[in-house]
């Protein structure tokens, strides 16, 4: 049986994990919807019961403002009246309410962490909080520019917390006429190149390795250009290499210019979502509602999401940034190892079902080929290790919740010495909802397991 405690997958506090433990989604009043609440935001309405002048809130103010028809709350260092809000917010007011007069950063972060909540309540913010909260610290908002990514991070305390439970990694560098080698030492066994994501745009290097429970940087703008990189990772030893290849045969001085959180290394939870633009390359019809779409990476770009880990999507629509999370899956079920492999290094694959009055995935479903999608880093942190040498493995999915399973049957199907068999156990509406259905029966018929 697939042995996997029950806090490893889906990744705790992710969007599965929260929709399974009991927080459903209220039924909002007609006229309630996210579309309806960007419409109301637009209109310049005053939201924020004060003309839209900031001020400093106190916490002795703030909890002045804790009921339903007067509520304010204060995340990351920042306070919002969220009484305008109340009726589109999707979890339901009592959801709000726990935040009413407090600092909700704590309880945002259980439950929404993926939300881009400074968009969703711009105009609804009062100021911020007169005495700067710790939360404030571990960085107040997304961005795609890697020189501000990290510009909130509390490095310095964090990294003295890790250093006790697992060895922060250290780098090097060293240089030919035609390359530059930056080799980082994690100590970590069964390094794979999955636990790496490097992007390169406009001279800055940015790299990102898991270690555990932990996230440790590389972020450099540096000396020259180059004209695109290698990733090559050692499991034995731990060791990861970056060979750049320049752009002009001479010597560098140095690297580059350490930009603020280079090599830090951090709770994975604390550290700021990177996102890199991805260009849609294809979009093919799975179902009568279901679609499979592909990204391109960028050029200068390595992410290879692990199995059972998804990312973030991110549209900006009609001036809010709307975040959901998607696992990736592979392009098709029964493809050959080759060609899934070098598929993988240069696209990533969503299976996205599309909901006629959701508010994400009609504009998904809007874009044209050669359109850009914003994705972040890999998420989540079940590792295959943990149903290794299982002999009978069962997988219980419905509906697109079978796309984490994509990528488990094929890797347990192809690397898995001890498997006897594995059984999906597969739920849908009708017949014509089954994601895939042609190549499941392929694949039965392909591998007696």
């Amino acid at each position: 049986m697939l042995n996997v405690p029950s806090p490893s997958f889906p990744v705790p506090n992710s969007q599965q994990r929260v929709s399974a433990g009991g927080r459903s989604k209220i039924p909002l009043k007609p006229g309630r919807s996210l579309m309806d609440w960007i419409k109301l935001k637009s209109s310049s309405k005053d939201l924020t019961g004060l003309g839209g002048r900031l001020i400093e809130v106190t916490e002795e103010e703030l909890a002045k403002h804790n009921t339903k028809t007067d509520c304010w709350t204060c995340i990351r260092g920042l306070v919002y009246n969220v009484t305008p809000y109340m009726e589109y917010h999707p979890g339901g007011e009592e959801e709000l309410m726990k935040a009413a007069g407090i600092d909700g950063t704590q309880l945002f972060d259980q439950v929404h962490r993926w939300v881009n909540y400074e968009s969703m309540l711009k105009e609804c913010l009062i100021g911020r909080m007169a005495v700067k909260h710790a939360s404030l610290l571990k960085g107040l908002t997304s961005t795609e520019n890697p020189k501000k990514a990290l510009k909130n991070d509390t490095i310095a305390s964090n990294v003295s917390e890790a250093a006790g439970k697992v060895s922060k990694p250290r780098y090097d560098w060293f240089q030919t006429d035609s390359a530059i080698t930056i080799v980082i030492y994690t100590k970590q066994k069964n390094m794979c190149a999955e636990m790496v994501t490097v992007d390169y745009q406009e001279k800055i290097l940015r790299g990102e390795v898991t270690v555990e429970d932990y996230s440790y940087l590389l972020l450099i703008e540096l000396s020259h250009t180059i004209q695109d990189f290698e990733v090559f990772t050692a499991g034995c030893t731990g060791k990861i290499e970056v060979t750049l290849q320049k752009e002009d045969q001479k010597n560098w001085k140095n690297l580059g210019e350490s930009l603020k959180g280079n090599n830090s290394f951090i709770k994975k939870s604390q550290r700021v979502d990177y996102y890199r633009r991805c260009r849609l390359a294809s979009k093919t019809a799975i179902n009568h509602n279901t679609r499979l779409f592909c990204f391109e990476l960028p050029r200068c770009c390595h992410l290879q999401v692990p199995v059972g880990h998804h990312v973030y999507l991110k549209l900006t629509i009609e001036g809010i940034e709307v975040v959901k999370p998607y696992t990736p899956v592979s392009e098709d079920l029964v493809m050959d190892s080759i060609q899934s492999t070098q598929s993988n290094k240069n696209s990533i694959y969503m299976m996205i079902k599309i909901y006629t009055n959701g508010s994400f995935t009609p504009h998904i479903d809007k874009l044209e080929i050669g359109d850009y999608v914003s994705v972040s880093n890999p998420q989540g942190c079940f590792r295959m290790t943990q149903i290794e040498g299982m002999e009978d493995i069962f997988l219980v999915a419905a509906g697109t919740g079978f796309t984490p399973m994509v990528k488990i049957l094929k890797n347990v199907l192809s690397s898995s010495s001890s498997l006897r068999k594995v059984k999906l156990i597969f739920f849908n509406k009708t017949e014509a909802d089954i994601l895939w259905k042609e190549q499941l029966e392929k694949l039965c018929l392909s591998d007696g397991r």
